[in-house]
């Protein structure tokens, strides 16, 4: 896989997981989905996160998600 585009550098935002090269929370993107915004929306509020940053952001995460899930599948 390549590089994360979400980066947690405690010198930047205090450590909050924000998109590289930004200072821009992935926790936007996900808050803007939840509010039912598109992610048209939130390009066009935060243009420094690519079209491309935003997609692999979230695909990142549903790894993630899905590893955790079946690392706790494993342990039931």
């Amino acid at each position: 896989m390549a590089e994360s585009v979400i980066l947690k550098d405690p010198d930047v935002l205090n450590g909050i997981p924000c998109f590289r090269g930004t200072r821009v929370p992935f926790k936007n993107l996900i808050d803007y989905l939840e509010g039912g915004q598109s992610l048209a929306d939130f390009l066009r509020q935060f243009p420094t996160v690519s079209r491309e940053a935003a997609i692999q952001a979230l695909e990142e995460a549903k790894e993630s998600l899905f590893a955790g899930l079946a690392i706790r599948a494993r342990t039931l």
